[in-house]
C-alpha cells in the first residue's frame, strides 16, 4: 500500500524575475538626412513575481516537486525607436497565512495574508 502526503506545510521555493531586455544601437539612415541621429529603442523590463494569498489553496504541496518558479524575459529593443516589450508578471498563488523566510539567515521576509 502506498501512503501519499497530500499536505505540506513546509518547502523550498526558488524565484526569480525576468531579465529585462538589450538595448539597440541603431542610427537612422536616409537620403536627404545629412547626419542622421540615434534611434535605437530601450530593452524591455523583466517580469515580476508575486506571492498572492489564495484561501482556495489549502497546502504548498505544488511547490514540494516543481519548487522552481521564474518570470519572463523583457524582449529586446529594436531600430526606428521600436522599445522591447516588457516581461509577464508571475503570481504564484500561496495558502493565507504563508511565512516566507530567507533559507540561509532564518530571517522572517514577510506573512502572505489576504485582507478583505
Amino acid at each position: 500500500m502506498l501512503v501519499v502526503s497530500q499536505f505540506v506545510d513546509e518547502c523550498q521555493l526558488n524565484i526569480r524575475g525576468g531579465d529585462g531586455g538589450a538595448g539597440c544601437v541603431s542610427f537612422r539612415r536616409e537620403g536627404p538626412v545629412v547626419d542622421g541621429g540615434p534611434n535605437g529603442g530601450d530593452g524591455g523590463n523583466g517580469g515580476d513575481v508575486w506571492l498572492v494569498a489564495d484561501h482556495n489553496v489549502a497546502s504548498l504541496l505544488p511547490f514540494r516537486d516543481h519548487p522552481h518558479r521564474r518570470a519572463t524575459n523583457g524582449v529586446h529593443g529594436k531600430g526606428k525607436d521600436l522599445h522591447g516589450k516588457r516581461g509577464t508578471t508571475l503570481e504564484v498563488k500561496v495558502p493565507e497565512g504563508t511565512v516566507v523566510k530567507d533559507l540561509y539567515t532564518n530571517e522572517v521576509l514577510a506573512e502572505i495574508i489576504n485582507q478583505p
